[in-house]
């Protein structure tokens, strides 16, 4: 790509993947995060690493944002870099955010002459830090355009989806299906084992079965295992996305049941103190209860 200087806000798994990938793709890269030492590794690896969201904006082209929920992205964006981004700056926002409050905040942008890429991704942190992602983009055609080489550079396959909010109503119907799927295994798992099967035999037929999906493989690791940090999608992060998806529903009068179902299992883990582990740690019981989804 042709040297452009983003600055990369955010440097959870798939922020610090992502900015890997762009520093392997030639760019030059300032990043932040509000706990300094997972900024650590991408400084490493070559990024410049700022004491502020204000101070790694400075001069960018490209803000690349990959923030936990709105609540964060409303912070930083709205918050800490107000009047901080000259008309012209390209916001690509990773986060995963409603519909509903990625039109609003991209029209808050475009008041102040910013332009703003939903930029939904699929993958895993290692994916990220090799450019594998899978990128479904929504916005003003232009600035998708615009951004095109920063989207190429973080993932294999890129497609435009049309209007903002197209691509995080497609991210929230995929980790919904993620969400749920993993529960069915994780719930097939207690099954076998209260038979007296060890899960072990359980996941290896998986593996060579008509059930098997990269997804699924991926999670009956840490299961396998029984071992969940570091997460590759954190429990809590799985909550907020379902509660995200059953909150856009329910306002277009759908219910979704099984999401809600998920939901509620999912509610059981964080408040048994296990939001930072993966969410394939719904295969385990909780503490005082059977493990059961509501």
């Amino acid at each position: 790509m042709q040297p452009t200087s983003i600055a990369v806000l955010g440097l959870g798994g798939m922020g610090a993947g992502m900015a890997r990938a762009l520093l392997a793709a030639g760019a030059a890269v300032t990043a932040y995060n509000r706990t300094p030492d997972k900024a650590v590794p991408v400084g490493e690896a070559g990024a410049t690493i700022a004491a502020s969201a204000a101070e790694a904006v400075t001069g960018a082209e490209v803000v690349l944002l990959s923030l936990a929920d709105e609540a964060a992205v409303e912070q930083v964006l709205f918050g800490e870099l107000d009047g901080r981004l000259p008309p012209g700056t390209i916001v690509v926002d990773t986060s995963t955010v409603t519909p509903t409050f990625a039109v609003a905040a991209a029209k808050r942008l475009a008041e102040a002459g910013v332009r703003r890429v939903e930029a939904c991704v699929l993958g895993n942190p290692a994916m990220a830090a090799k450019g594998e992602l899978r990128v479904f983009a929504a916005g003003e055609e232009s600035a998708v355009e615009d951004a095109r080489e920063v989207l190429h550079a973080i993932g294999q396959d890129v497609r435009r989806l049309g209007p903002t909010g197209n691509a995080s109503a497609l991210k929230l119907a995929f980790n919904l299906m993620l969400g749920v799927q993993i529960l069915g295994l994780a719930e097939a798992v207690r099954f076998v084992e209260t038979m007296g099967i060890d899960r072990g035999l359980l996941l290896d037929v998986f593996e060579s079965s008509g059930w098997r999906s990269p997804v699924l493989s991926f999670r009956a690791q840490f299961m396998r295992a029984r071992a969940y940090r570091p997460a590759a999608f954190r429990s809590a992060l799985m909550h907020k996305d379902l509660a995200l998806a059953n909150q856009e529903a329910l306002a277009r009068g759908t219910e979704l049941p099984v999401t809600g179902c998920a939901l509620g299992r999912y509610a059981d883990v964080l408040a048994s103190g296990r939001g930072d582990d993966d969410a394939a740690t719904v295969a385990e019981p909780l503490p005082g209860g059977d493990g059961s989804a509501r």
